[in-house]
């Protein structure tokens, strides 16, 4: 009979035999690799030379550049407590990054043959409500499918972003949802809760998680080691960074314990992901076909086009087509940005909260592609001469004058000089005069043009920004100390949240009264009066309310917006 020790020796020999063989392929690897010049090299590095200590959290970056990972290195640490560096095999969350992999397998699932871009998402999510209008994948992958933003609606909910949250859990809550927050097609709005769908179609199409497809049809195939999709917040990772954020001159933690994937959650390296850029230029997963549709823009129902394409955005940077998403989540601040027309890829991943990773991988591309880059000239603006305007014309061009229902456009005149603030701010901004109908911000970015005065005022005024005009009629002027609070009092429910909100009236630290919005797991959110039935909020979830009366006036209950999800209803109980 062998014994344990008959053993020790083949196995001895065969671990030397396999180091071997990985020192012999890691050299041959090297002696192949590409590289960048030396002084490229010691610029990209003072690029992060903030980030260089022995103290903070820090950065990875890499270089992808003629068919290779030309360069990479880190600095800073991955973990505080321990002091452990920063290395180019550090292990990132990458934040929404990871939307560019879910769209991927879609097309790796819709090349065999088994679904469509083109499908409505209740084909394979059927427990989703049927919406006014038909919501597609297509849709979702390009950020215009109007579903309201998951992060927002498990905030409204009461959720804390630190919390354990899963997909089953994000199913269950958009499975409640019966609106969208406009129809389909109609204007781009980033939407996470559509790549958290479009994961799921595929676990269930494939018959795989989608940790377990990505693995297998993406990850192995390339080569990619040290990267999976990170489903399970239990699970121990070796070699990963965590995630910080400065606060009153010291670090603390950010704690990030998702177990949703697809819109989020992709653990990589800088090096790992150097490998996922290179497959766009040589297809070793996919074909070219599938990239072309990976880099097609979106279109809206009108015909325009929009800058996002399929988990990725087209765009420019210095004269150069570029191709790149970013991704931040807790402390952690990712970046990916392609050159397809250089073959250069830069990535630039960070653990601290407080870190620009578009700006400084946009400083490493101006280092490795110079050369190639249109000279950054600064607009010279055109000289204006502004004018003095009349006291008294100015007056007949004070008042309130209606921009959006929450919101007034409010002009005051102070002697020969036009202020405006929204009915949100008390901030009064000085404007300059063009002539005595026509006003600019100091910066230009917004213009105000007056008609001519009738019967002592004026009606209407047209606002000029970011190619859009605004007609802002005339309304009356609102004194918010005049509301009566107590009239929006009470108990609301939301049924598409299944949660309760309390509003009461308190005071503030100065003895004012003020309206309260109350939920079990969310502090004290004070609400202010912007229009008679119109509130702003003070959390980020959920930054507007807007209260609907019954036929007799009554408030029968509100409808509180974020930013990314809209029109969400509470109803008052009886």
């Amino acid at each position: 009979m062998k014994t344990l020790k008959n053993y020790a020796i083949p196995v001895a020999a065969r671990t030397v035999t396999l180091l071997l063989f990985l020192f012999m392929t890691h050299a041959l690897q090297a002696k192949d690799r590409p590289t960048l010049p030396d002084d490229w090299k010691k610029q990209i590095d003072e690029v992060f030379l903030a980030w260089d200590t022995a103290w903070t959290p820090g950065v990875a970056v890499a270089v992808v550049k003629d068919g290779g990972i030309a360069y990479s290195n880190a600095y800073g640490y991955a973990h505080l407590e321990y002091d452990i560096p920063n290395t180019p095999s550090t292990i990132f969350h990458i934040a929404s990054i990871s939307k560019q992999f879910t769209t991927f397998s879609i097309l790796l699932l819709e090349a065999e043959g088994k679904l469509s871009l083109d499908d409505e998402i209740q084909k394979y999510i059927p427990e989703l409500p049927y919406f006014d209008h038909p919501v597609t994948l297509r849709q979702m992958a390009h950020n215009v499918s109007g579903l309201r933003d998951q992060w927002n609606l498990l905030g409204m909910a009461g959720w804390r972003l630190d919390d354990v949250i899963s997909t089953d859990q994000v199913l269950r809550l958009l499975s409640r949802q019966r609106e969208l927050n406009f129809k389909p097609g109609e204007e781009y709005l980033y939407s996470n809760s559509g790549f958290t769908l479009l994961a799921e179609v595929v676990a269930r199409v494939s018959g795989q998680s989608f940790a377990e497809f990505t693995h297998e049809r993406i990850f192995e195939p390339l080569g990619m080691q040290n990267t999976l999709f990170y489903d399970d917040h239990e699970k121990i990772v070796k070699n990963r960074a965590y995630s910080y954020a400065g606060r009153d001159g010291n670090y603390r933690k950010r704690v990030l314990s998702y177990a949703t994937v697809g819109a989020t959650s992709l653990f990589t390296t800088v090096e790992d992901l150097g490998l996922w850029a290179l497959n766009f230029e040589n297809p070793v997963v996919g074909n070219l076909a599938m990239i072309e549709k990976m880099n097609t823009q979106g279109v809206l129902n009108d015909g325009t086009t929009i800058a996002y394409a399929l988990g990725q955005t087209i765009g420019t940077h210095r004269g150069l087509p570029m191709i790149s998403h970013g991704g931040a989540d807790a402390g952690y601040r990712t970046f990916l940005a392609r050159f397809p027309e250089q073959g250069v890829a830069v990535i630039v991943f960070s653990n601290d909260g407080g870190f620009n990773s578009s700006q400084h991988a946009m400083r490493v591309a101006d280092i490795v592609l110079a050369g190639h880059l249109e000279e950054e000239t600064e607009r010279e603006e055109p000289p204006r001469e502004f004018v003095r305007v009349d006291p008294g014309l100015l007056a007949m061009y004070e008042g309130h004058f209606l921009h959006q229902p929450d919101n007034h456009i409010i002009f005051k005149a102070d002697q020969d000089t036009l202020f405006t603030r929204t009915s949100a701010s008390n901030r009064l901004i000085p404007l300059f005069a063009l002539s005595d109908r026509e006003f600019i911000t100091e910066g230009g970015e917004t213009r105000f043009v007056f008609p001519g005065p009738e019967n002592g005022g004026v009606s209407v005024v047209q606002m000029h920004r970011n190619d859009e005009v605004h007609n802002m009629p005339r309304v009356e002027a609102f004194d918010p100390e005049a509301v009566n609070l107590h009239l929006f009092t009470g108990v609301f429910y939301s049924d598409e949240l299944d949660t309760t909100w309390m509003l009461d009236v308190s005071e503030d630290g100065e003895g004012h009264p003020r309206l309260v919005a109350r939920q079990l797991r969310i502090g004290d959110i004070s609400l202010s009066p912007l229009t008679p039935d119109h509130f702003s909020g003070s959390m980020w979830f959920g930054n507007r309310f807007r209260f609907e009366r019954d036929d007799l006036g009554r408030i029968s209950g509100f409808r509180v917006s974020g930013g990314r999800a809209r029109d969400v209803w509470f109803e008052r109980e009886k």
